[in-house]
């Protein structure tokens, strides 16, 4: 049963989405299902919160006076500061390299501060040392192969390493990655309810386009453990993927009060205010991370930072910064298809996403929009991979508005509406577009849609309002658009002003697209004069006898119309000089009947 209201769970079109975890949201079908937008991130391992931290101490020295203490251990951990950690660690370990607690401590601060390459060389280090090395390092060196993508090496690190629930949880985790349910579901029901594996069972939530679940799991532990404050972070993570965007912010201020300088904390209040707000909102937030960055570092050495610095900035340095991050966060592929579409390079974008096999709402959209871009846009010697294209585009836009989860929200009845599009099924594609059409009034892809759609079942009218209402200058320039309005203004008994549209447009293979429909329904609608002009155009470009046919009769209606006084006489004398344009003999009966009868009812024909 469908609702009536769709629940917002989109964003408009045309807007770069922020990357807000690890997942992504991307785009809403435009143009016959074609449309996309791009998407910002935040869930990553890196340096800056250490960084920051280890920044800190700067703020003291002043304080310090001439009695400098160097802090142990416990300080440095306490504080967050791992390079100091790492320094002092290392120091030791130039006197003593065989001291194992202090590999353990040093493969451990490497982790904490985004070097899990160096803390897996510890800990296959201490593998190596003596006959009988502890088998947990075999887990701990797995989470460090999970955290650098390496997910099968992973996998056969931890099932050497004894029976723990570090182990399942990682376990866990590497089946979600090999979207192997069967595995996935066999640790699922090993996790316990201790805070760590309720916390792993979350994410996966989370990943998997659960948000509503994994914001029970968050809730529920903060609850239980109110000195958690990270969990504020988590539950604000979710709600702004439900696009409760206030909510989040409200859950949000409360660790951003004890924790201003999280990279991790201010960048979602950044997607926040962009989702909210605007890019510009959005790149004001992340600038105070800069007043914690000190002289010596830049908040915009965060991979996450500058990832969503090109989508606050519409797409700006998309090709300088996107590439390179390869997937981290996930969004960043995406957001480069989204690029390449944008910029018309949609070849480029079928490259980046033919081997993507998606698992998200998201990744459907997009993978659907790539295929109906190339299937609209292919030649006619690709006409065939333009069918199969279209038949992919339908398949992804089906599967996510035919989901459970998606078939009440905004992009997934848009989704519907443009599956039904591709396959020419207006009214379908009507009853979709119109339970969103409250949402989208101002939207140029939604207008796009709903206009040829009315247009397609009959109602003019409504087609010829929805389409002026566009504003996109590229829109407004596209073929498919300036046909279907001229095609409304006919209809409407407007054609002066489709034959205007004809007028601005340069003299190619669209325009005399255009004066064959203008000509042609000029003439179903009677619109003769306009139908004569078109006809002579037509057979001045192309001599073939069908042009000419059509402006015998098109003209021959206008002096019908004349001679009933429903056409002004003085449309007589364009009407002879364009039948004195044809070599065909017919021409001197015509103009000869058009003649005496001008000269027998008083009109000038010159």
């Amino acid at each position: 049963r469908r609702q009536t209201t769709p629940r917002r769970t989109g964003s408009s079109t045309e807007s770069f989405a922020v990357a807000v975890g690890l997942s992504q949201q991307t785009a809403i079908p435009r143009r016959e299902g074609v449309c996309c937008s791009l998407t910002p991130g935040t869930m990553m391992m890196n340096k800056s919160r250490a960084a920051t931290a280890a920044r800190a101490p700067e703020k003291a020295k002043a304080a310090a006076g001439a009695s400098v203490k160097i802090p142990d251990l416990a300080e440095f951990l306490a504080r967050r500061d791992y390079t100091g950690a790492i320094t002092l660690l290392e120091f030791k370990r130039t006197s003593a390299p065989a001291d194992v607690t202090n590999l353990e401590w040093l493969a451990y601060a490497y982790f904490h501060f985004g070097e899990p390459k160096k803390s897996l060389d510890t800990y296959m280090d201490l593998l190596r040392m003596g006959a009988d090395p502890d088998p947990t390092y075999h887990t701990l060196a797995a989470a460090c192969l999970f955290y650098l993508g390496r997910y099968q090496e992973a996998e056969e690190e931890a099932l050497q390493g004894p029976s723990t629930k570090l182990q399942t949880r990682i376990l866990f985790h590497c089946a979600h990655k090999f979207n192997d349910e069967g595995k996935l579901m066999t640790y699922h029901q090993q996790l316990s309810d201790s805070t760590e594996d309720q916390l792993s069972l979350a994410s996966i939530h989370y990943l998997r386009s659960h948000f509503q679940e994994a914001t029970d799991i968050y809730k529920r532990l903060l609850l239980e453990n109110r000195e958690h404050l990270a969990l504020n972070v988590y539950v604000a993570l979710c709600y702004c993927k439900l696009d409760y965007y206030d909510v989040s912010l409200e859950i949000l201020a409360v660790y951003l009060q004890s924790h201003p300088d999280s990279a991790l904390a201010v960048n979602l209040k950044a997607c926040n205010h962009f989702r909210l707000y605007n890019g510009k909102a959005a790149e004001a937030e992340l600038k105070s991370l800069g007043e914690h960055a000190g002289p010596s570092g830049s908040f915009t050495d965060n991979d996450l930072i500058r990832h969503n610095l090109v989508v606050f900035r519409g797409g700006e340095n998309a090709l300088q910064v996107l590439p390179p991050l390869a997937g981290v966060p996930p969004e960043a592929r995406l957001n480069l298809v989204v690029y390449h579409l944008r910029s018309g390079e949609p070849h480029e974008a079928f490259k980046l996403i033919k081997d993507l096999e998606p698992t998200t709402p998201q990744e459907y959209i997009l993978k659907g929009v790539v295929h109906a871009t190339i299937g609209q846009t292919g030649t006619q010697a690709a006409q065939q991979d333009g069918v199969e294209h279209l038949k992919m585009a339908q398949q992804c836009f089906q599967i996510v508005g035919a989901s459970a989860s998606e078939c009440d929200t905004i992009p997934g009845r848009q989704c519907m509406a443009s599956c039904f599009f591709l396959l020419k099924q207006f009214d379908d594609v009507l009853i979709y577009l119109k339970s969103v059409a409250n949402f989208s009034q101002s939207d140029d892809d939604f207008n796009w849609n709903y206009g040829i759609a009315t247009a397609a079942t009959g109602d003019y009218k409504t087609g010829e309002e929805t389409l002026l209402l566009i504003q996109n200058p590229k829109h407004r320039q596209d073929y498919c658009f300036v046909s279907w309005l001229a095609r409304c203004h006919i209809m409407n008994g407007k054609a002066r002003l489709a034959w205007e549209l004809y007028l601005r447009m340069e003299t190619n293979d669209e325009s005399f697209a255009l004066l064959q429909l203008i000509a042609n329904d000029c003439y179903k609608m009677g619109a003769f004069f306009y139908a004569t002009k078109a006809f002579d155009v037509l057979e001045r470009l192309d001599p073939n006898p069908e042009f000419w046919e059509g402006k015998r009769g098109a003209a021959m209606g206008v002096f019908q119309m004349i001679v009933a006084g429903n056409e002004p006489k003085e449309s007589l004398r364009d009407i002879l000089n364009m039948l004195r344009n044809t070599s065909n003999p017919q021409v001197e009966y015509f103009v000869r009947t058009i003649r005496k009868w001008a000269k027998e009812n008083g009109v000038k024909v010159g």
